[in-house]
């Protein structure tokens, strides 16, 4: 499954190429279902294999090398000219899911930009050939969880695993050294870095301030276009009233995530000494970038105490620079001052939503659909790995908890609400605030909706997965998002659906967010 390291591409002599046709992701495995229900549901209004496609890509390489080496946004071209041709001229919805989002972002830029960086179709071509994009669970402003996977290979499941089973990812038995190949593997796919949180401060806060500050977990409650309806919990719970810095994105122990900025001490690490790593050759089979990084370097990552967005490019820059260089040259995390200066004519800006337009078609409509109601990562306490040669120096510190049971605090990781991957913010800012209306990004005013799904898990062993699941993947089985979908692919409209459907403070931090639009 590894790319090859420099080039982010095929490594001499495998070449392992995405399957094509419907059945690429109906099922992730026997009795998984993905694109399953949404399949089968499509058919019952009329939709066959001669009206349905889906665009199957590679999702480890960068985007722009998906054309590179497949031809994908050319065949994805020209499979929706195909079928806008051969049905009367009516136009595509599109569903793209999770990282498919950024995909599309990205398609949409490049199938109207020049040949040989664009697929050369006009600046008309979307609105003439695109109906309705219906994103699901788009991590449009990037995941904190992208930072810790690419940073330690864990995430909040991994470091629990640890927690529980200290011996079996600590120790190391029978020198499987699990992590380090995950890490190995997965940071030779560009894609991952796709997903590194995007906007900065602006977007995911500062040392001293977030969006989602005064977030509680038990609050809910159901707006719609028209009015409110109330579903909170009359009886608040004792909960800390304890400040959550969650703009500390990367805290390196619980006293930094909570101590007030003025009292941290940081020394930058940005120039500082990597040392020399002696690991002998033992490790080389799990090579990963910090085994040419000695203790000095470790020690200079620990001693900046406090990572928060605007500097968690830099971070990965020291510690992973070959993976960082060739991600610079596909992905960008900045907020665009000028959008009409030419520099963001290239690729690198395409599926940062902050630093693209939307293309010139007011006529389409574009849907924001994701779960909420979950536990969703937003930041994280750090601790150093016990000394070892061969392994990764950082992990999460899964001592670290809050005060009170349902404190945002559990097993080093703070959460807010989200999908259990993706959170609110990155998944709803841009259609609740961003592209609402006319803005820079959105300058032809293409409607945008929010459209959130509260999360129930299954009543029932019988219910599988769950009918009204708002969790990232399980979504795709939810009643209520397929009914939506299905209106909308048998024609409505975003105003028919009821526009906005909103359960979370996605428009209350949206406000807070100081971005000029």
């Amino acid at each position: 499954m590894s790319l090859d390291n420099e080039t982010g591409l095929d490594p001499p002599g495998i070449r392992l190429r995405p399957v094509s046709g419907l059945v690429a992701a109906d099922y992730f495995m026997p009795g998984y279902f993905v694109w399953a229900v949404l399949i089968a549901n499509l058919a019952r209004i009329g939709y066959e294999e001669k009206t349905m496609y889906m665009a199957a890509y590679d999702w480890r390489l960068s985007f722009q090398n998906t054309e590179v080496r497949d031809q994908t946004l050319s065949r994805i071209k020209s499979n929706i000219e195909l079928m806008v041709a051969t049905n009367g001229g009516n136009k595509a919805v599109v569903i793209p899911h999770s990282m498919g989002a950024l995909y599309f972002l990205h398609f949409m830029k490049w199938v109207e930009a020049p040949a040989p960086m664009g697929g050369g179709g006009g600046p008309d071509w979307c609105a003439k050939h695109i109906k309705t994009v219906l994103n699901i669970g788009g991590p449009f402003l990037g995941v904190p969880k992208a930072v810790a996977g690419l940073f330690s290979a864990e995430a909040k499941d991994i470091a629990v695993a640890r927690a529980i089973a200290p011996g079996f990812l600590g120790n190391d038995i029978f020198r499987l050294q699990t992590l380090q190949r995950v890490m190995k593997m997965s940071r030779t796919w560009d894609s991952t870095m796709s997903m590194i949180p995007k906007g900065g401060d602006t977007i995911w806060g500062g040392l001293d301030w977030s969006p989602e500050e005064g977030y509680r977990p038990s609050k809910r409650r159901k707006i719609t276009n028209q009015s409110e309806v109330k579903f909170e919990d009359e009886n608040e719970s004792l909960v800390s009233n304890q400040k959550v810095n969650y703009g500390r994105i990367i805290s390196f122990g619980k006293d930094v995530a909570e101590a007030p900025s003025s009292e941290i001490e940081r020394i930058d690490f940005r120039d500082a000494d990597k040392g020399h790593n002696a690991a002998n050759n033992t490790c080389r089979d799990v090579w990963t970038e910090y085994h040419d990084m000695g203790i000095e370097g470790i020690t200079a990552v620990a001693g900046y105490r406090v990572y928060t967005s605007d500097s968690l490019p830099d971070l990965l820059q020291y510690v992973a620079p070959k993976m960082m260089e060739r991600g610079s040259k596909h992905f960008s995390y900045g907020i665009a001052d000028n959008l009409d200066d030419p520099e963001y004519q290239h690729y690198r800006y395409w599926s940062n939503p902050l630093e693209t337009k939307l293309p010139n078609a007011p006529e389409m409509e574009i849907f924001s659909m994701y779960g909420v109601g979950i536990p969703t990562e937003r930041a994280y306490i750090y601790k150093l790995s016990p000394a070892a040669e061969c392994y990764i120096p950082f992990q999460i510190d899964t001592s670290a908890n809050g005060e009170y049971e349902d404190s945002c605090l559990q097993d080093g990781v703070y959460t807010v609400d989200g999908d259990e991957t993706v959170p609110v913010l990155s998944a709803g800012f841009m259609g609740a605030k961003g592209w609402r209306g006319k803005t820079r990004f959105n300058p032809s005013g293409i409607r945008t909706y929010v459209r959130e799904y509260d999360h129930a898990p299954p009543a029932n062993l019988l219910e599988g997965r769950g009918t009204q699941s708002g969790a990232h993947v399980d979504i795709m089985g939810n009643f209520q998002l397929m009914e939506d979908i299905i209106r909308v692919a048998a024609g409505a409209t975003g105003e028919e659906l009821g526009g906005d459907q909103v359960y979370s403070d996605v428009f209350k931090w949206s406000e807070k967010i100081n971005l000029a639009l």
